[in-house]
């Protein structure tokens, strides 16, 4: 079998291939700049059902998964009987795109948790985790039956995210889309789901929302030792 490959062009050729493409690539941007601007301009809705799951200490509530922070992005992960793999492994496709969460710690200097939810029991979960390489990556066991289908995760897949307010949980965001969430994982990439953003000065955002001069930001995840805007209130 031939593995067929790119045609070979002169480098004049190649370059005007790469402008024209680099052209593509910076109104893809700005597209993708707007949807962040319209995200942080959603309203939100209050969460008034009490969830619970099951962690590795015990039992939590939704609130808790918060882990003290004020932005919540939560994976609902296929992983439970009917399932291909199960009980031994979670969803094929829920499994590769876990492979893609970025460095957590960049998420936790924005002031923004991280978590998966699942069904199945936590020895389940550890398992498999442990597997996978997932240690870090928090993954509890849904103790409410109707969280599913609250926040439209039947079928698929959902990536819901939530705005805490003391104890009051708020959902400001959900999103299913296969071909969007593909592109999803990167630090840049969540952070654009939630509705504080980079809080970085200059973004656009609604009037009163929280940024830091770009300099803040321009450190390694180990390195933070202040709070992120959101997080002095």
């Amino acid at each position: 079998m031939v593995v067929a490959k790119p045609p070979v062009v002169s480098l004049a050729d190649w370059k005007e291939a790469v402008a024209r493409t680099n052209e593509q690539e910076v109104a893809v941007a700005a597209e993708i700049d707007r949807l962040t601007a319209a995200r942080k301009r959603m309203p939100m809705v209050r969460v008034e059902g009490d969830y619970r799951f099951e962690g590795p200490d015990g039992p939590v509530a939704l609130v808790d998964l918060f882990e003290g922070r004020s932005q919540l992005i939560l994976y609902r992960f296929f992983f439970e009987e009917g399932v291909g793999g199960w009980p031994d492994a979670g969803c094929v496709g829920c499994s590769s795109w876990a492979d893609g969460v970025a460095e957590l710690g960049l998420l936790h200097a924005h002031d923004i948790t991280f978590a998966m939810v699942s069904p199945a029991p936590q020895p389940a979960l550890r398992a498999y985790a442990e597997r996978m390489g997932w240690t870090d990556l928090p993954w509890y066991t849904i103790a409410t039956d109707s969280f599913t289908e609250d926040f439209d995760a039947t079928e698929w897949f959902a990536i819901n995210v939530f705005l805490r307010d003391g104890d009051d949980v708020y959902r400001t965001y959900f999103l299913q889309n296969g071909s969007m969430v593909r592109h999803i994982g990167s630090v840049a990439s969540l952070l654009a789901l939630t509705p504080y953003g980079d809080q970085i000065e200059g973004e656009d955002v609604p009037d009163g929302w929280p940024q830091a001069p770009f300099s803040f930001w321009m450190r390694r995840h180990d390195e933070y030792d202040e709070p992120a805007p959101s997080a002095r209130g």
